[in-house]
């Protein structure tokens, strides 16, 4: 009877380590253990098109995260994708001419918001919006637009593709 008993708490210890690495697999992966709430300013800024950016999704600049996506709506007069940025207070340096894009971590990895620094001297300041932005690729746009070609090709007329005719044709001063 003691064997038994010593099997069913083993098995239940094992269980429970199974449950806690699951967990603590979960925070990782999911951002939250990289989730920091401190004092933070808002920024703002418009997107076409922001793919399946979600709630706390990394602010980057460099690739080092400074802060989280705080909040997403849709602007009705618009009809674009307005999204506000918590930033690090520490990252207060930002200047005022930076730019905004929707990015995702790897090929199918999640999206985030990358920042990239301007020049100005002027910085930005809580509740300022972003005015340069760059909507997130749809990885079924890029498979598309390879499959069907660019369209930048400049159009190929009829004539072009058929032989000159050397009786009709008329020399070309530059080769003669």
């Amino acid at each position: 009877m003691t064997q038994r008993r010593s099997h069913q708490i083993g098995t239940g210890l094992f269980i429970l380590l199974g449950f806690t690495a699951l967990g603590y697999l979960a925070t990782q992966t999911t951002s939250l253990a990289n989730y920091r709430q401190g004092p933070t300013y808002a920024l703002k800024a418009r997107f076409t098109n922001i793919g399946q950016l979600k709630l706390r999704a990394p602010v980057k600049v460099a690739g080092v995260r400074i802060g989280s996506v705080s909040d997403i709506q849709l602007e009705p007069d618009r009809l674009e994708a307005l999204v506000t940025l918590a930033v690090d207070r520490r990252f207060n340096q930002l200047p005022d001419d930076s730019a905004a894009s929707v990015f995702t971590s790897g090929l199918l990895g999640d999206q985030y918001v990358a920042l990239k620094p301007g020049g100005s001297p002027d910085m930005f300041k809580d509740g300022d919006e972003i005015i340069l932005t760059q909507s997130s690729v749809q990885l079924e746009e890029l498979i598309g637009k390879y499959l069907v070609g660019s369209g930048d090709s400049p159009a190929r007329k009829p004539e072009d593709a058929k032989p000159a005719d050397p009786a009709t044709a008329t020399p070309d001063p530059a080769t003669h």
